[in-house]
């Protein structure tokens, strides 16, 4: 869906602010990449693993998250905005998409609703990691890791929001998340930029 970040990149024009991520206070979050999404999140897979695997070369922990719903008592709004059509747990299409490169000692937070911090415990588990900083990824750009991101920035943690390892069902969306996250929430990285930065840190 996003380009990258070089100089020809359109998403130049949204920066105000630029920065490299710290990798020892880093962690690589990546969201809702499931079955479910997976012809939304297929154009970024490869985006993803190169992230992956910078991250993992420069130390970083890599966490998964899985949207996904175990009774009524846990749909809240959704139910109402998406008609019933959920994740349900326990089905193929909640599962995280298998091509991943995901190890066992990957932490996976399991999450309910857009966002990955409510009720969740991942800030707890962040700030026991030293973890100060995140770096956003995966589906969908303007709805979990939009809102995921909007969470940490309020926690304190600093956040930076992927451009190609990120997408969502329209260009339109992408790019207005990525405008909003650059002016009030999140420094705007690819997989080039964390190629450079992580590879001088």
């Amino acid at each position: 869906m996003a380009s990258s970040l070089n100089e020809s990149s359109p998403y130049n024009k949204f920066e105000i602010r630029r920065r490299n991520p710290d990798p020892k206070s880093s962690a690589l979050l990546v969201i809702d990449m499931q079955n479910c999404f997976s012809s939304v999140a297929k154009p970024i897979l490869s985006n993803l693993s190169t992230t992956i695997d910078l991250c993992r070369n420069a130390s970083i922990p890599v966490i998964f998250t899985r949207h996904c719903h175990k009774s009524p008592a846990d749909y809240g709004m959704l139910s109402e905005w998406w008609n019933d059509n959920l994740v349900l747990d326990g089905t193929p299409e909640a599962e995280l998409i298998p091509t991943l490169d995901r190890k066992p000692e990957d932490m996976v937070v399991e999450k309910n609703t857009y966002g990955a911090f409510r009720n969740t415990q991942l800030e707890e588990k962040l700030v026991e990691m030293g973890v100060k900083e995140v770096i956003v990824t995966g589906v969908f750009t303007n709805q979990c890791c939009e809102m995921t991101a909007r969470e940490a920035f309020v926690r304190g943690f600093r956040v930076f929001f992927s451009a190609d390892a990120t997408a969502t069902s329209d260009s339109e969306l992408q790019e207005a998340t990525l405008k909003n996250m650059a002016f009030g929430f999140a420094y705007l990285v690819d997989c080039h930029r964390l190629r450079d930065a992580l590879s001088i840190n």
